[in-house]
């Protein structure tokens, strides 16, 4: 509830004050004060001094006090009347109601059945867990926590194809559950939109590779950009190259740094950024044989795959972390660059890490 900056006794002076003759607008103008204050003050405590004043407001806060606890008592009544119809659908939950009527009102098992709508042989039924339920839940734990932005399915994924763990995933998601692991889901706005041009999927390895920069900041604040390449196939993460400045000419470097090892790709897909425009990079694109295709300025989504890819390095490391130097930035992005081609699930290869995708 709002509080008044006046007190109870500048309340009272104010409005005798006004009953001595004082006009009404000199009074608000002097006091910083709306005319609509003053007759809401007038009408409520008009003839009464300040002892009435208190207690009508003592008054008030008790009634206020008995209204709020006679609503939480409804409230409370209403949730137990509920709770005695309401349809459980587990038996392990109905069994648990049923040993709670038993325990609490003294009511015999085969009327606490009847009630729940159990036999007594699942209401005497102890679960016998399996050892291998303990090692799952401490396989979640672990991968949730060493990765926090990780899901079921990639938790399941990395159980399945990196550990080769051969459980069912309705059990590993039942004990998923039970853990309470769940990540939140972010409502998504839903809004009309165009029918967008297909992306076009390369259909083997090296065919097209996406470039696109990030970013952030250390913890002194300086600023630093990630520059990102990756093969659109697999989703191959190729190169990470962190810097305060990253110039055309670093860019090729880049490049040229990945072609000794690699075969050329036949289509690089970038924005209309400045790096990617210069005549310098459009040259060194010529002279390798290399096609450049620029998407249409404002529509991110024709360069989805290193958008998507972007997401994930900010929701992985980059976001969690703070860096002191540049050098702990290209350590740590070198590192993860290897977890995430050798060890992270990734759905578009059919729950298995790029490198390990036919």
């Amino acid at each position: 509830m709002k509080t008044s900056k006046f007190t109870d006794s500048q309340i009272m002076s104010i409005l005798k004050q006004a009953e001595s003759g004082t006009p009404v607008a000199t009074l608000c103008r002097e006091h910083g004060m709306s005319n609509a204050t003053f007759y809401k003050w007038r009408a409520k405590y008009g003839g009464m001094d300040t002892s009435l004043m208190a207690r009508l407001k003592e008054l008030e806060a008790e009634n206020t006090r008995l209204k709020k606890m006679y609503a939480e008592e409804r409230l409370k009544a209403e949730i137990i009347q509920e709770a005695m119809g309401k349809k459980v659908v587990k038996s392990s939950c109905q069994r648990k109601m049923a040993q709670q009527a038993v325990a609490q009102h003294a009511i015999s098992i085969r009327l606490a059945c009847k009630a729940f709508g159990i036999s007594e042989t699942c209401y005497r039924y102890q679960a016998k867990l399996s050892d291998d339920n303990a090692l799952i839940a401490e396989q979640l734990i672990e991968l949730t926590e060493e990765n926090s932005d990780w899901g079921f399915g990639l938790c399941f994924s990395y159980l399945r194809h990196v550990e080769s763990c051969c459980w069912n995933h309705k059990r590993v998601y039942r004990i998923y559950c039970e853990l309470a692991l769940n990540l939140r889901i972010k409502p998504r706005r839903r809004l009309k939109r165009h029918a967008p041009e297909p992306l076009k999927e390369p259909i083997r390895e090296n065919q097209v590779w996406s470039l696109d920069f990030m970013h952030d900041q250390l913890s002194d604040g300086r600023k630093f950009r990630l520059l990102n390449v990756i093969d659109d196939y697999r989703r191959e993460g190729l190169a990470i190259e962190a810097g305060f400045s990253l110039p055309t000419i670093r860019v090729i470097r880049t490049l040229n740094q990945l072609l000794e090892w690699r075969e050329k790709p036949l289509v690089i897909r970038c924005d209309n950024g400045p790096e990617f425009i210069s005549h310098e990079f459009v040259r060194w694109a010529t002279e390798h044989g290399i096609r450049i295709e620029y998407v249409q300025p404002g529509k991110p989504q024709q360069n989805a795959y290193i958008e998507r890819y972007n997401r994930t390095i900010r929701y992985s490391w980059l976001s969690k972390h703070l860096f002191d130097t540049l050098d702990e930035v290209q350590d740590y992005a070198t590192n993860w660059l290897w977890h995430y081609n050798h060890e992270r699930p990734h759905q578009a290869n059919k729950g298995k890490p790029p490198l390990m995708a036919a």
